[in-house]
């Protein structure tokens, strides 16, 4: 039962404190993995604690324990404290993570069917320019451009980035928008709203929607500087204008704007290589944090309980 209430209140103490961190880390994409996996992680090290409740002696006598925990409820007698606990921890993670599936199916169904009935007007009223991500040009004077997702998933803009826009700035927009497309960001906010909306009792959980937002618009921007140069990029994002864009799009001017902006005057853009191993470290960290930080209560109590 020890180790099994060290990982909870591991898993606890990273979902609590792992938010505060995570944004300081420079690379959006390394902090897009570190997010996710840590979700990933505290959920999965919630899981494998519940199950150590409910058989806290021998992970293989599932089965014999919830009999033994039946057996119980129906003569009348108390069943062990850590098979009840197990009971219900187990029903209340497999609750939580069936609604997680429910409101994710219905949240993508919903985008999806929004996103298709936008195409379908722009699709009449756009001229078309192919490419691996189409771009819709809408006749329109305000500097606007967002993208959608899809099969294609297309990148719609308006003639107005070519009066009020460089050519390099244009570019700088499209290939933001496009990078959205490449790194599938439409997939990547609709799993982060989800979390939000279904596991809100932790800052990890409850913060992800806006932080996924906000990392999937600076990596877009990276994708951007690497292809037209940060000035490009900071000037684009000034003069593009953020309203306009459908809810199921992610526009370029519309989120976490300012920050980006400071970014874009400050920060550098990481090389393939060196993105890749911050990727790897980040998401292994990421993924034995709990169990690190159930290692190190574990440790306290021993040295607290059993002085030499």
């Amino acid at each position: 039962m020890t180790v099994a209430l060290a990982l909870l209140l591991g898993s606890l103490l990273v979902g609590w404190l792992a938010p505060r961190h995570l944004v300081r880390i420079e690379d959006p994409v390394v902090a897009l993995v570190a997010w996710l996996t840590s979700v990933v992680a505290v959920i999965g090290t919630t899981a494998v604690a519940m199950v150590l409740l409910f058989v806290p002696g021998h992970g293989l006598e599932l089965v014999s324990a919830v009999h033994n925990c039946w057996q119980s409820l129906r003569h009348g007698t108390a069943p062990d404290v850590e098979e009840l606990g197990g009971v219900v921890g187990i029903a209340l993670l497999s609750c939580l993570l069936a609604r997680v599936g429910v409101v994710g199916r219905k949240t993508a169904r919903r985008r999806t069917e929004e996103g298709r009935r936008h195409l379908d007007v722009l699709r009449i009223a756009a001229r078309r320019e192919p490419g691996a991500h189409p771009t819709l040009w809408l006749e329109h004077d305000d500097p606007l451009a967002f993208s959608l997702a899809g099969k294609p998933g297309v990148v719609v803009a308006t003639e107005g980035l070519h009066r009020h826009l460089t050519p390099a700035q244009v570019g700088a927009v499209l290939a933001h928008e496009r990078a959205h497309l490449d790194g599938r960001h439409h997939l990547l906010v609709t799993i982060g709203d989800v979390i939000a909306a279904t596991l809100p009792f932790l800052p990890l959980f409850k913060l992800a929607a806006v932080a996924i937002r906000e990392f999937v618009e600076m990596a877009a921007d990276t994708a951007a500087v690497r292809a037209h140069g940060a000035e490009a990029v900071r000037v684009a994002l000034v003069r593009v204008s953020g309203h306009g864009a459908p809810g199921a799009a992610l526009a370029m001017s519309r989120d976490a704007v300012e920050l980006r902006l400071e970014r874009l005057r400050q920060g550098t853009v990481p090389g393939p290589a060196r993105r890749l191993l911050s990727c790897g470290f980040a998401g292994a960290a990421a993924m034995v944090m709990p169990a690190v930080a159930a290692s190190g209560l574990l440790t306290a109590v021993m040295l607290f309980a059993c002085p030499s």
